[in-house]
């Protein structure tokens, strides 16, 4: 028996031993060997950039820094690269890190925007453009995707996210992936994706930013972790926590999600890195003491690299010598830190390579039009659009329709107004000789509360047959921080809606803003609406070819639109409660003096009814698409089978046109209250006028499930329905039934 155990442990050990292991892995080991406790301290410390001042030159040179973000001129770059590739002891490059949310020097519309393309390709290519520019200077990190699902337009935030539901933010957060990091980290052109804020920061309270969250945790692996993980199986290289508690625990302090679900779960093996100081902010929320117990809380919930808190550089070291961290810990963060930059292959190709002719290429402003042309969503068309030659004049007004810097949304740092295509130039440019032009913009800017210039702009309508009215919202009234509680147009936009219309000229409002906006009345002043979120560089040749039908509209609203703000958070995957909205009486119909009972006592605002302005996936074209009835593959399937739906679709209109056809879920009964649909599937078919294609959509279990209160994930038997259809609430729905 002895011998034969000895027999089994060498064969192990020969086993071991023949096992290659992965030469980064190696590598890893090799470089762990020589550093010091301060180095690898030093690699958990992110700074932002200071130029090529002495302090930071000597960190560098020390080894105290292992991430440099913000700084954006390619000779500082080189400069401190040099510095940490030569001159300091173990020669670790930095790797540089930018927002490069949708461009750098192109920019594309904001990932709302592009998200209503519901054309994932979209998105990659505009990842792809902003790493090839970014990259062309050294950045080779980018804070891009956020895949935080957003249901609150309040949230300035929402800008940045691809709307509210998970399946959406799943397909496209993994297709910006894709689109950053290339076929290859390691190629020059690549850049880090991280997927962004791990987690539920889009639930924040209010609609206010860093808000608290309460998420249970049924519905936090259901709606706000499904597009993280996509992220993972798309090989987002690195993660970042979000500022917000879940259930009272701060992210970067929160083992649960950093290491029970991120690294044990999902098996993620990139690096997580803090928000800004959001270690630090531990004090703050109230779960920490001081900076080294937010150092402490930090480090045991698996948070690879600070931000700008200063709390690791700080702290980690004597927090070793006092036995309350391992050191194991450390290795294992630093080996995370280590891998991303061999990967990107930053130890052989540590320089930048300056390339003055990486901006603005032909092809990417070509991508960036295409992108801000299927980003636009017509909401509204009273047979207006397109101009077609039917009018002589157009009255060109409001504050957005010249206004450079806004049309680029939030998240533009690099972006430059004089490369910016503004519709007022677009127009002028590609019509002026057509069309007699009459330009005068009534607002100088969105929040103008001065009324002189409407008097003007209002007799420049009377001259015109159209008017072409740019409202919406400065950039600046959205992004980070930067949070809403009244979603009217601002300013005195809604008056000069008024008075337009008062003229009695059709006004087509174009809307260029970062949320959804609560303009019920102002759509229903106009004879068309346009809403083109911030589009970015080249907005306004898009929606030139837009307005006078060079393209035709494709867009669908990626995001509920309320009807007035007391709705929010409102979106379609809502439950169906004990007591579905039904018999609505509005406030205006209830009788004087009647009982309380009399209203049928169901679900919805007296003054809103139950319906936003406009639901998810709703949007409009210049032609007309009909749906033939969905037909099943079978009305019954086991838990091991595919179902497949199909139906029809013909464009019965004379533009040739994309339509999105979406395909949407319930599961009728369940353990747990499920939506009343869920999408499951989404296809933006071409087709010509008159044109017929078959769609088809599969799905079995491992789509139809859902987590249950014992953290399992499966499906229930049981009946369910699909829809294929234009948006969520349209359409007629199939039963089929899982064994």
């Amino acid at each position: 028996m002895m011998r034969r155990n000895i027999l089994l442990l060498l064969m192990a050990v020969l086993l071991v031993s023949c096992v290659k292991k992965d030469p980064v892995e190696a590598k890893i080991d090799a470089l762990l060997a020589q550093m010091t406790l301060d180095e690898k301290i030093g690699q958990m410390n992110q700074l932002t950039g200071m130029g090529l001042s002495d302090d930071m030159k000597q960190q560098i040179k020390d080894g105290k820094v292992g991430s440099i973000l913000n700084e954006v001129d390619v000779n500082i770059i080189n400069n401190l690269q040099r510095i940490a590739v030569e001159e300091s002891r173990l020669h670790i490059p930095l790797i540089f890190g930018r927002d490069v949310i949708h461009g750098y020097k192109t920019i594309f519309p904001i990932p709302l925007g592009q998200a209503a393309s519901w054309n994932p390709a979209t998105a990659e290519a505009g990842a792809r453009v902003a790493a090839r520019e970014a990259s062309s200077v050294g950045i080779r990190w980018t804070f891009a995707p956020m895949v935080d699902v957003s249901r609150d337009p309040r949230w300035g935030r929402i800008a940045e996210s691809c709307g509210e539901d998970p399946y959406m933010n799943a397909v496209f957060g993994a297709a910006m992936v894709k689109g950053f990091q290339g076929d290859s980290l390691s190629n020059t052109t690549s850049i880090a994706a991280c997927a962004k804020h791990f987690a539920g920061y889009g639930a924040s309270e209010s609609g206010k930013d860093y808000n608290t969250t309460w998420i249970p945790d049924v519905q936090l692996r259901d709606v706000y972790l499904p597009p993280f993980k996509a992220a993972v199986d798309a090989g987002a290289a690195t993660f970042m926590c979000s500022f917000n508690d879940i259930n009272g625990v701060p992210s970067s302090g929160n083992k649960y999600l950093n290491r029970d679900i991120l690294r044990d779960e999902w098996k993620f093996d990139g690096m997580l890195v803090s928000d800004w100081g959001s270690i630090d902010q531990l004090i703050l929320h109230g779960v920490s003491e001081n900076q080294k117990d937010a150092a402490l809380k930090g480090i045991e919930a698996g948070v690879d690299m600070d931000m700008m808190g200063f709390v690791y550089i700080s702290h980690i070291k004597s927090l070793i010598e006092e036995g309350k961290v391992k050191e194991s810990f450390i290795d294992e963060t630093v080996r995370n830190i280590l891998r991303l930059k061999f990967r990107l292959g930053l130890f052989d190709h540590p320089y930048a390579t300056p390339d003055t002719t990486a901006f603005y290429k032909p092809e990417a402003l070509a991508a960036a039009k295409e992108a801000a042309v299927e980003s636009a969503v017509l909401l509204k068309n009273n047979d207006i659009l397109p101009l077609v030659g039917q009018y002589k004049s157009i009255a060109v007004v409001g504050p957005m329709a010249d206004a450079a810097l806004e049309q680029f949304g939030t998240w533009s740092f690099d972006a430059e107004p004089a490369h910016a295509i503004t519709p007022l130039k677009a127009i002028t440019d590609m019509y002026g000789k057509q069309y007699n032009i009459i330009a005068e913009p009534g607002l100088t800017f969105s929040r103008d509360s001065n009324a002189t210039g409407i008097a003007k702009a209002v007799a420049a309508a009377r001259k015109a047959d159209v008017v072409l009215f740019f409202a919406g919202e400065e950039a600046i009234l959205s992004g980070e921080a930067h949070c809403r509680a009244d979603l009217d147009l601002p300013g005195l936009q809604n008056q000069f809606m008024s008075a337009l219309k008062a003229t009695g000229k059709p006004v087509v409002m174009v809307v260029m803003a970062g949320r959804p906006l609560t303009i019920e009345n102002q759509i229903k002043d106009a004879s068309a609406v346009l809403f083109a979120f911030h589009g970015g560089t080249m907005a306004g040749p898009a929606l030139a070819d837009l307005i006078f039908g060079k393209a035709v509209p494709s867009g669908k609203l990626p995001v509920t639109f309320p009807r007035m703000v007391g709705q929010i958070p409102v979106y379609y995957a809502h439950k169906n409660t004990g007591r579905p909205a039904s018999n609505i009486v509005t406030i205006d119909k209830i009788p004087v003096g009647v009982f309380q009972t009399s209203l049928g006592n169901t679900s919805f605002h007296l003054d809103a009814g139950d319906k936003p302005m406009y639901p998810f996936g709703y949007g409009l074209s210049y032609s007309t698409f009909e749906y033939s009835k969905v037909t099943l593959s079978a009305k019954t399937i086991e838990k091991n089978q595919t179902l497949t739906a199909e139906c029809t679709v013909t464009n019965t209109g004379k533009y040739d046109a994309k339509e999105v056809v979406q395909f949407y879920v319930r599961d009728l009964v369940a353990s747990l209250a499920r939506p009343v649909r869920e999408l499951k599937g989404f296809d933006k078919v071409f087709l010509k006028a008159g044109e017929s294609k078959t769609v088809k959509f599969e799905i079995d279990a491992s789509n139809l499930g859902f987590w249950h209160q014992d953290k399992t994930y499966y499906a229930e038997p049981g009946e369910f329905q699909v829809w294929i259809s234009k948006d969520s609430q349209s359409g007629e729905p199939l039963n089929f039934v899982l064994k």
